[in-house]
């Protein structure tokens, strides 16, 4: 079997796990990747069959993998990128169906929006050099499908992938100026509501790789070194700053930056 062969042959096996809901198992056998590199190869097929099949043209791109406990359990040491579909973009207050997920996990963001292009260029980019590139940020939620993963057994390859399971994502309204905020240390709230118990956890934007400019200069570093610029128009999810919520039905959650604006979502 020639490279391309596999690369498409693991694109295919992944799709079709998608469509029929089958708990995430890491690639092995014959579906077996060696490398980070082939890994965003079968992401990059799986992306082309879903933008013209089931799940349509891309929105943008989330990173995965901000935490360094997660780095060291999955063995890597720096972050991983996967796309947005805009099939799967919702606008808060949103109302997202359990049953449209093996597992749904939550996780607590800055989307930033690109007003203009983030082209490959031969310095990388910086906190610094991306800023002007951004001309909105929310605050958001991403919506995870780990499809039951055990987490014992998951590793970076097999993640990136199966796109780093981004099931969509929930985008608030910016009722202040995220240019105004200091975006290491702005203090973010979630009050998370679930059998009738309502639990609040704080932490600040900078949890998320010291700054969420940080996360979209990563994103844009690596993806232009695969030749995806990122486009004027696309969003950015940049890393949760706080721990995953494994949401079921009547589970409802509110998350606030400070001084930007809120975002809720009920599970139905």
């Amino acid at each position: 079997m020639s490279y391309s062969q596999k690369i498409e042959r693991v694109a295919e096996a992944l799709e079709a796990q998608h469509a029929s809901n089958a708990r995430f198992e890491p690639l092995s056998g014959p579906l077996e990747l060696a490398t980070l590199d082939e890994a965003y190869a079968a992401q990059r097929v799986l992306i082309q069959r879903w933008n013209t099949g089931a799940r349509g043209p891309i929105a943008g791109y989330k990173i995965a993998l901000t935490s360094k406990a997660v780095q060291d359990l999955v063995g890597v040491d720096h972050p991983c990128a996967g796309a947005v579909f805009g099939s799967t973009v919702h606008d808060s207050p949103a109302t997202v169906a359990r049953t449209g997920f093996v597992r749904l996990g939550l996780e607590f963001e800055l989307c930033l929006r690109l007003g203009s292009d983030l082209p490959s260029g031969p310095q990388p980019y910086t906190a610094e050099s991306v800023r002007d590139a951004v001309d909105a940020a929310v605050p958001a939620f991403e919506l995870i499908e780990d499809r039951a993963s055990d987490y014992s057994k998951l590793d970076a390859i097999s993640l990136v992938a199966d796109n780093c399971w981004c099931g969509g994502i929930v985008l608030g309204r910016a009722t202040g100026d995220w240019r105004d905020l200091d975006l290491s240390a702005t203090p973010v709230r979630l009050e998370y509501s679930s059998d009738g118990r309502t639990e609040v956890e704080t932490a600040t934007t900078g949890a998320a790789l010291g700054n969420p400019l940080n996360a979209l200069a990563w994103v844009a570093n690596v993806l232009g070194g695969q030749g995806r610029p990122l486009l004027a128009g696309m969003w950015v999810m940049t890393g949760s700053t706080l721990r995953t919520r494994f949401a079921e039905a009547g589970d409802r959650a509110h998350y606030t930056v400070e001084g930007l604006g809120s975002v809720e979502v009920s599970v139905a």
